[in-house]
């Protein structure tokens, strides 16, 4: 299923909480990614389709600075981006090279760039946040990427934070991290998803009125039947 506007504007309301438990019902339990979290406090929802890129460890005759000129660089990685992707980037969790720094971010955020997501570390970092670009990462480190990894390619499938990521597939980062839902299951997600907010945010209010949780989460047929109510559904 294409992501489409109003696919990405439904999901902008839907938790990586809320996404991580449909997809458990689904027999999905390897879709949050280890390590990626917020580089700036208080970013928004991000929705997007991923654009991967991978490493492999550093190797000194690949990995030099001279090979950021190459055509097989992250360089050439950014300029075949499209507006709207997020760049998920498999650094094998490496966190003493910074794979990305202010000016391949500047670049990406001028490229429209919905976001980068990594299991890495990036550098340059008052920079990077000066961009305004939304980065999910493991940290900061100031070593360039050759002082630990060499970049191989982009567009193929990769393992980021523990996670098999294919391009295409969609990525979902908020303060809880970052999550992939396979393009098969996008649909149910967009169905299940605004639901599940709605009905979670009806027991969040029963709660807060000192109803007791055994029989609310998950509900029994009586507090079914009043949610029902409570949504014209009854």
């Amino acid at each position: 299923m294409t992501l489409t506007a109003q696919a990405i504007e439904i999901l902008s309301a839907v938790s990586t909480a809320t996404i991580t438990t449909i997809l458990l019902k689904k027999g999905l339990r390897n879709v949050w990614l280890r390590g990626p979290k917020p580089l700036r406090p208080g970013q928004p929802r991000i929705v997007g389709p991923a654009f991967t890129l991978r490493f492999v460890p550093a190797r000194e005759d690949l990995a030099t600075p001279e090979s950021w000129a190459s055509p097989r660089s992250t360089r050439g990685a950014i300029e075949d981006m499209p507006e709207g992707c997020i760049a998920v980037v498999d650094a094998m969790g490496t966190r003493d090279a910074g794979i990305f720094g202010d000016i391949l971010c500047a670049r990406m955020q001028q490229r429209k760039v919905a976001a980068l997501v990594t299991d890495g570390v990036v550098r340059d970092v008052a920079g990077v946040l000066g961009t305004g670009l939304p980065v999910w990462c493991d940290g900061v480190a100031a070593p360039p990427s050759v002082a630990g990894l060499t970049f191989v390619n982009w567009q193929e499938p990769i393992g980021c934070g523990g996670v098999a990521v294919f391009p295409n597939d969609i990525i979902v980062a908020d303060a809880d991290g970052a999550v992939l839902i396979p393009q098969a299951l996008l649909d149910e997600v967009l169905t299940a998803g605004p639901e599940q907010e709605r009905f979670e945010a009806w027991v969040v209010n029963e709660v807060e009125r000192g109803a007791k949780l055994t029989g609310l989460y998950p509900p029994d047929a009586g507090n079914k039947a009043r949610y029902a109510a409570f949504t014209g559904k009854g």
